[in-house]
């Protein structure tokens, strides 16, 4: 078994000094840009797109330096069941491939980071779900929100883009959408990156009892409007700061850009019908752990230990069902890429090399 505490093949310093260089450029374009003004998600776009440059590959180490075309983020979209799908890719398409699954309320968009940190070695491809981000977003009689139609897209994109083999990194929402993905197709998956993604009814705790509430009448117009506060703007701001261990170190990009989409009209009743099909998710866990005890894919955890929605007590229990697994409870909240992305992209790295890329020869 491989030493979960090697020194990853890249340093974490490495990675922050990159990130460093490239936050500070996106604070240049985001004060000129004006976003902090609420403008909309075109203009937001524009402004992500334009927010990775080509990584400079002399601060990651790797055994041939990678051209600046394979680094670069490209931002593109992909018909599914009629719906478009916006996804970013980047990294050389023969390497392995790492699908990047979102949680609520956010959009590929906390993965632009990551992206940059892994594209030089893998393969990175992190899509919209309908209803997030830049994909589409058919009202509730249109499409139904629940996790299953969620999956159903996620699978379906997974082969309109080409990716027969691949990791997947599951958060928050994610994890619903990708274990079921996971569990259909077991052939399909190299690895695990599990980051604040719940399979065991043990993360389900008091945070959780409005939403279950919810569950049992969700046609109490109290409980609709009491989930409702969750969609605000302070709880939005809330759920990317609480458990940090700096929240001044939170770009407010990240809960704005968010907003911005919560606040389109009908995305509400959106965000309601998910919450309700939540309820979908608890009666699967055992059909997951089942897939986790018989084909025991390598498995990464990088856990946000502080997080209130979901606690580590939910990341205890991968423990008991899966064997190939590198275990990590970090210091900060629900989404740690913001405080600790450097240290899990170095531990990412590891992981691949150490524990995936061995089974793919």
């Amino acid at each position: 078994m491989p030493d979960s505490n090697r020194q990853p093949e890249v340093s974490v310093t490495a990675i922050r000094t990159d990130r460093s260089l490239r936050t500070r450029a996106l604070g240049r374009l985001l004060l000129a840009s004006g976003l902090a003004a609420g403008l909309g998600l075109t203009l937001l776009a524009s402004a992500v797109a334009s927010e990775h440059p080509a990584q400079d590959a002399s601060t990651i180490a790797s055994n041939e330096a990678p051209s600046s075309t394979e680094t670069r983020v490209h931002y593109r979209t992909v018909k599914v069941e009629g719906l478009n799908i916006f996804y970013r890719e980047a990294g050389p398409k023969d390497a392995p491939t790492i699908l990047l699954l979102h949680g609520f309320p956010t959009s590929s968009h906390m993965f632009r980071n990551l992206i940059d940190d892994l594209s030089d070695r893998y393969h990175v491809i992190a899509p919209d779900y309908p209803g997030f981000g830049q994909s589409d977003m058919p009202l509730v009689d249109e499409f139904e929100y629940s996790f299953d139609n969620l999956a159903s897209i996620v699978d379906g994109f997974t082969v309109e883009v080409g990716l027969t083999r691949f990791a997947v990194y599951l958060q928050d929402y994610g994890a619903p959408i990708g274990f079921r993905i996971a569990a259909a197709h077991p052939e399909r998956i190299t690895g695990l990156i599990i980051q604040n993604g719940n399979a065991y009814i043990e993360g389900l705790e008091t945070f959780w009892d409005p939403i279950k509430a919810y569950w049992a009448a969700p046609s109490s117009s109290e409980r609709r409007e009491q989930l409702a506060g969750f969609l605000a703007l302070d709880a939005t701001k809330w759920q990317w700061t609480h458990g940090t261990q700096d929240p001044t170190t939170i770009s407010p990009d990240t809960w704005t850009i968010d907003q911005v989409g919560l606040d389109r009209p009908g995305n509400k009743e959106i965000q309601l019908q998910l919450f309700l099909s939540y309820s979908t998710n608890p009666p699967l866990y055992p059909v997951w752990q089942d897939y986790f005890r018989t084909h025991q894919p390598p498995a990464l955890i990088v856990w946000g230990k502080n997080d209130q929605i979901f606690p580590a007590s939910g990341a205890e229990p991968y423990k008991r069902d899966l064997r190939n697994l590198d275990f990590n409870l970090l210091n900060t909240g629900h989404f740690a890429l913001e405080e600790e992305g450097a240290e899990i992209a170095a531990r990412i790295r590891t992981f691949m090399a150490e524990r995936v890329s061995p089974t793919l020869r």
